[in-house]
């Protein structure tokens, strides 16, 4: 055995032990060093999560040779990729497959919307595959979570943001989106439906006769009346760290500025789209601007609220077991069509891709097989979940554009080449950053927990 080889797997190996957890997908992920990749140059990441499971074959991988019930209803359009197709209800980002990278062979083997959730939002399995656990102090840590441990940042609003959440599975919570046991010290900031009222953080609009001084001698008081609390109860401490967080952000002018969207021009508004999706992306690109790290975009609260919200298009998820042609054709796909080639529109205009690692996933993909489940809302079929074979995309920081990587075999089922995990691509976001996906942070009491239990995905980078 190649002896450098040998030592990674021994210091993978105490981590594991030393954490007493089963970092799934370690085994699998075998021989890619991260010096292979590009060398990091992200100042951010935005990774846009497709909740519900986006389906690979109405998107990024169409089968169009395939038999009816494996294709579906759509027809493909060429794009600017010679060779390459997508759906054809994804005109403008057909025209710019040059500008991102799409990876058709990513897989693992969970397959229930919290659990492969969980899955991606940490890079890690969940104890218990295949179910729909609510979050928990013993989770492990969301990516974001993970960056505001090991590198906080001083220079931007906050470290770690997540937006257009939190995602629910359907109605409830899902895990893997907090900092679980590292602490609610290190939770990502989250924002929820930003159109929902004029003013995106209307409570930390500073108040004209309140001066510095004053909020600083209330935020004293308001620690003093806390503190017996916070030292009782895990709930008054979470909320006492947002106590301490509004009061930061309200020192700090650069916060009302960029989650000002009136600064926007409205047209540039209704390009991105007057909708969730649509301003969160817009939103996003500002935070990017305003050099915040990590930023975790949910592009639909909820997995499948068309269940309960037939008519309306902001419930919809892309957990589309029945009516699925339908679902992706009137709701679905034209959003995500115009909003997301807008974004990359913007980033890329704005000189802000070189510096800024755009990914977009699912927490898995759908079935290669049309068919009416009886058990879900719906009189016209869909596709089940599908983990063995799904589509990512990813563009900016040193990632090669208008590549395929990996392939599907003839039904989009399974990967016919080189595969890869949630796991993988949380080692290619954090080494983009600049972090070594074989360290390790440190919990609240020293205990190493391994970044990472990837592997980067050399190929991205060409």
């Amino acid at each position: 055995m190649n002896a450098s080889r040998f030592a990674a797997v021994s210091r993978r190996h105490w981590l594991a032990q030393a954490s007493g957890l089963y970092l799934g997908g370690w085994a699998s992920s075998s021989a890619t060093p991260a010096a292979t990749a590009a060398s990091p140059r992200a100042k951010t990441v935005l990774f846009v999560v497709a909740n519900g499971g986006q389906s690979q074959l109405e998107t990024w991988d169409p089968k169009p040779l395939a038999p009816r019930e494996v294709r579906g209803d759509f027809s493909t359009i060429s794009t600017s990729v010679p060779g390459t197709q997508f759906s054809e209800h994804l005109p403008r980002l057909a025209q710019r497959a040059h500008q991102f990278a799409v990876i058709r062979s990513m897989s693992h083997e969970d397959l229930d919307h919290g659990s492969a959730l969980y899955l991606t939002l940490t890079g890690q399995y969940y104890a218990r595959r295949s179910s729909n656990p609510l979050p928990a102090a013993t989770d492990w840590p969301t990516m974001g979570a993970v960056v505001k441990r090991v590198r906080p940042t001083q220079d931007s609003l906050e470290t770690a943001i997540h937006l257009n959440g939190p995602a629910q599975i359907p109605i409830n919570i899902g895990a893997g989106q907090n900092a679980g046991f590292l602490g609610p010290d290190f939770d990502p900031m989250l924002l929820g439906d930003i159109t929902a009222e004029a003013t995106i953080l209307p409570g930390l609009s500073p108040l004209p006769l309140l001066d510095v001084a004053r909020r600083n001698e209330r935020a004293r008081l308001l620690r003093q009346m806390e503190r017996a609390d916070r030292h009782a109860s895990t709930e008054a401490q979470r909320q006492q760290t947002l106590y301490d967080r509004a009061f930061d952000l309200l020192d700090r002018p650069s916060v009302q500025h960029a989650f000002n969207l009136d600064r926007e021009p409205a047209a540039l508004r209704d390009r991105y789209g007057r909708n969730r999706s649509g301003q969160a992306c817009l939103l996003a690109r500002r935070l990017v601007e305003a050099g915040v790290p990590w930023i975790t975009l949910f592009w639909n609260h909820t997995g499948r609220g068309q269940d309960l919200a037939p008519n309306d298009a902001e419930e919809y998820g892309w957990d589309t077991h029945n009516d699925i042609f339908d679902a992706l054709k009137n709701r679905l796909l034209p959003r995500f069509d115009q909003s997301f080639s807008t974004l990359l529109d913007d980033l890329y205009g704005r000189g802000l891709m070189d510096s800024t690692l755009v990914v977009c996933a699912g927490e898995f993909g759908r079935a290669p097989l049309v068919a009416l489940e009886k058990n879900f809302a719906g009189e016209s079929p869909g596709r089940k979940h599908w983990a063995s074979c799904y589509s990512i995309i990813a563009a900016g920081a040193g990632v090669k554009p208008g590549q395929i990587i990996g392939a599907s075999d003839r039904r989009g089922a399974y990967p016919a080449t080189e595969s890869w995990g949630p796991w993988d691509l949380t080692a290619t976001m954090f080494h983009a950053l600049g972090l070594d996906p074989e360290s390790h942070f440190t919990d609240k009491s020293g205990r190493p927990f391994p970044l990472t239990s990837g592997r980067v995905i050399a190929p991205l980078y060409g």
